[in-house]
């Protein structure tokens, strides 16, 4: 399926006349979500065969690029469960199986989030906050508290993890909850700056029930090569770049479009002709420029199974921390060109302005990502 197929323009023009009240109502887009349901947006990842688009990475982040030119939160907050969908999508294509059940679930209008983050654990994938308690039946108890949880309302499905320690050597259990399971509660605190409509609530996990058929991984503490971690993250720094592309995009549209419509007393032309504005519009779209090959061409080495060895990790935080900032900087310099009135809250600028900022604090920030690049070029820091 085409791009303008699955997203048309005017399907884009309603989400973006909804953006501006879910953020100033502080309301989920359930609209939003119904409507890429009936797309069959929810199921890119899973195969043509299975009643899926068929759709890889580079596809994938393309569609979010284009979703996010009209609705960032909405796009933040589908890439959560496009993360899980996409890493099932991902192990299956290296023969691993074990999160089938994601893809056909999504199918049946399941929606999965990702309930991994903890305030304070820097160490994101490789150690947790939270207990994982071993059952008799072979499932575990989860307690702990995750928070920025994208699709607090209508998850269906949450993919946790926890730290068993009960073993010799500690174990990551990673374990997926339904929404029907009692021993959790969400906070209703997702009251933030920006990407508003994603409500990212915190989580608390208070003895939550993950049955043994539930539980799909079991990990040892600290860095691991295991496949499931590389799929995680080449999917969440991919599909988080491709959110904050497309929001620096549509940021250039509009300063494009601001700067030939508004007139200039003094000369009696379009700010268009001004040449300190030229050079900011200019400086904005080379720096767009080079995000979009960037982000295209590192999906789809993932799609193609490509060995980049101990450059994947720098890859990936590298493509993750260049969209936001680069998104941050151009979003400044189109308010710059923009006039006062990109200052009031209303103004879909000043929206952006607010989302782009939630970028920095997405993993891995930018003190880790500069951490992985430098021990892949120069190793460890020695003891």
């Amino acid at each position: 399926m085409e791009l303008h197929e699955l997203l048309p323009d005017e399907l884009l023009e309603r989400f973006r006349a909804r953006a501006k009240g879910y953020d100033e109502r502080n309301e989920f887009c359930y609209e939003d979500l119904a409507e890429l349901k009936q797309q069959g947006y929810l199921g890119m990842f899973a195969s043509e065969r299975d009643g899926g688009l068929g759709f890889g990475l580079e596809q994938a982040a393309a569609a979010q690029r284009r979703l996010a030119t009209a609705a960032p939160a909405t796009a933040l907050a589908i890439n959560m469960h496009l993360v899980w969908t996409g890493v099932a999508h991902l192990l299956g294509r290296r023969g691993d199986d074990s999160l089938h059940f994601v893809l056909e679930e999504a199918l049946a209008g399941e929606v999965f989030a990702f309930g991994n983050s903890e305030a304070g654990n820097d160490s994101v994938l490789f150690d947790s906050n939270t207990v994982a308690e071993p059952l008799a039946d072979g499932g575990y108890a989860f307690t702990g508290t995750k928070i920025f949880t994208s699709l607090s309302p209508a998850w269906t499905r949450l993919g946790i993890f926890g730290k068993d320690t009960t073993a010799a050597e500690p174990l990551l259990v990673h374990a997926f909850i339904s929404r029907n399971t009692p021993g959790y509660s969400i906070k209703e605190d997702w009251n933030t700056l920006g990407m508003r409509a994603s409500q990212s609530n915190t989580t608390v996990l208070e003895g939550v029930r993950a049955p043994a058929e539930r539980v799909f991984r079991k990990l040892p503490a600290g860095p691991t090569a295991d496949p499931l971690i590389f799929a995680i993250f080449a999917c969440f720094e991919t599909l988080i770049a491709a959110v904050y592309t497309g929001l620096g995009e549509r940021a250039l549209q509009l300063g494009v479009e601001t700067v030939q419509r508004r007139m200039s007393k003094k000369t009696g032309r379009s700010y268009a002709q001004d040449p300190d504005i030229r050079w900011r519009i200019a400086e904005a779209a080379l720096a767009m420029d080079g995000l979009y090959p960037q982000l295209a061409g590192i999906a789809r080495d993932v799609d193609a199974q490509l060995d980049h060895g101990k450059q994947w990790f720098p890859q990936l935080v590298g493509l993750k921390v260049r969209a936001t900032e680069t998104a941050r900087t151009v979003v400044d310099l189109i308010i710059r060109v923009s006039g006062g009135s990109s200052y009031f809250a209303g103004s879909e600028l000043s929206r952006l302005y607010r989302d782009v900022l939630a970028g920095m604090f997405h993993p891995s920030d930018d003190e880790s990502a500069h951490g992985t690049i430098a021990n892949a070029w120069l190793g460890p820091v020695e003891p």
